[in-house]
């Protein structure tokens, strides 16, 4: 069979199906109406199941907290493993998030990349391997999880449930060629009392760089002119109404923080800029500031392979101070306690530690990783793009035995985590085709 050509045709499959999933603002209500993680994920899950026994597959929903599809036969599992769940979505969209639209090559809608768009690509690429007639000695099974965004704790009831662990496999949740090292993470509060500012509201999620900011501030606390002043310098959006500062950043995933403008750590740096006399805005700027490697908090790690970043996602009020939460992504080869004790240290009892994740690391000569690699080779056409270590973190840190490939190009902002996040098509038919290669390299081990 010609997999480029298949995976051409099954192309308006895989747009049906795509805007099907997207329709679902399939985002962490935890407990809804029973639910483990809200109706929408639950009925996502429900229909990606669905659409996959329309293919011929086998199917189980496992409690509402994931479900798979597989195809084959033997002892070996080959796991695919995507996420249905998705981040919020701000205000700011061109489109409508949850219609799937497409403009200029591109489709748009919430998880049209991250992460439905690829999980939609891998099952079309398995009806491939199904038609070839190829001896399907393993089982290949795709594992849609609900909540990859908020604890990955779908996969983790799999696990502990007694579902079979995968031998091999690969979760397309990060980028191309393939990702053999995946950051540690963690994560935690900056908080402190304040007199001068009486209400905070920020950013949508913690593991992204907040859009936008609201204030509430003591009247006549700060210096309106030189906060105007600095943030026009910085040529960051912002409104005065009232006792009222909003300030409007841009976001990003928290891997990569320094490609967006933090609206939070903007506004109180704008703030100590403009002569608020607070204890908690100069403690930010002491500690935080503008910075994303955590250098004023002694963390600036750096290693080999990559550096540390630190992101401040989310502000409001809690229990009379103002909180200000944080995800740093660390180096693959630093244990937790070298990124938290010094943290606790520094932070002067400012900062708490809620997560730890380690880091992930495979060794690049491993045949798993070939495998994977000679796929994207072979549908790319050359092998100039080498392995790399990233900073989100992916399912590979719940499900032993895969790492992260695909499903993005490095060098392609698809805005994930972001307001108009699409899929190419192109990218689309690469990745059905990359997919399918990848299967068949992943059967020969």
């Amino acid at each position: 069979m010609d997999i480029k050509k298949r995976a051409k045709e099954l192309q308006p499959d895989v747009v049906k199906d795509l805007t099907s999933l997207v329709s679902y603002y399939s985002v962490f209500n935890e407990g809804e109406e029973g639910t483990p993680f809200g109706v929408a994920n639950r009925d996502c899950l429900k229909k990606a199941l669905e659409i996959a026994e329309g293919y011929g597959f086998r199917t189980k929903n496992c409690d509402d907290y994931c479900g798979y599809a597989e195809i084959g036969e033997g002892d070996e599992i080959i796991g695919i493993l995507a996420h249905l769940d998705v981040v919020p979505c701000s205000d700011t969209w061109a489109t409508d998030p949850t219609v799937l639209t497409y403009k200029d090559g591109k489709y748009y809608g919430r998880g049209a990349t991250d992460d439905k768009g690829a999980g939609v690509c891998a099952m079309h690429a398995m009806r491939i391997i199904k038609e070839t007639g190829v001896p399907l000695n393993k089982r290949i099974r795709l594992i849609w999880g609900c909540n990859e965004e908020n604890g990955s704790n779908g996969i983790k009831h799999y696990i502990e449930s007694g579902e079979e662990v995968v031998s091999c496999g690969f979760t397309p949740d990060g980028y191309f060629p393939v990702i053999y090292g995946e950051k540690g993470i963690c994560s935690g509060t900056f908080s402190g009392k304040s007199e001068k500012i009486l209400d905070i509201k920020g950013g949508t999620v913690s593991n992204a760089v907040a859009a936008k900011c609201e204030f509430t501030l003591a009247e006549n606390s700060y210096d309106t002119g030189l906060l105007k002043e600095f943030l026009d310098s910085e040529n960051v959006k912002f409104t005065i109404e009232g006792n009222k500062l909003t300030v409007f950043g841009v976001a990003a995933h928290a891997m990569s923080p320094e490609l967006g403008v933090n609206a939070i750590s903007y506004g109180l740096e704008a703030l100590y800029k403009a002569g608020i006399d607070d204890m908690f805005v100069t403690a930010y700027h002491d500690k935080i500031g503008l910075t994303y490697n955590g250098e004023k908090l002694g963390v600036d790690f750096v290693d080999e392979y990559s550096n540390l970043t630190y992101n401040v996602g989310l502000a409001y009020m809690a229990d009379g101070n103002v909180t200000t939460t944080f995800d740093i992504r660390f180096p693959v080869t630093k244990a937790c306690d070298e990124i938290t004790e010094p943290l606790l240290k520094n932070g002067e009892g400012y900062i708490k530690i809620k997560s730890t994740h380690v880091p992930l690391f495979f060794d690049p000569e491993s045949p798993m990783i070939k495998s994977l690699l000679d796929a994207y080779y072979k549908v790319k056409g050359n092998r100039d793009d080498k392995p790399l270590v990233i900073g989100g973190g992916t399912y590979a840190k719940v499900m032993p035995n895969i790492v992260a490939f695909g499903c993005e190009d490095m060098n392609v902002d698809s805005h994930i985590h972001d307001d108009n996040e699409f899929a190419s098509a192109e990218s689309l038919l690469f990745q059905t085709e990359t997919y399918a290669e990848a299967i068949l390299n992943l059967l020969k081990i």
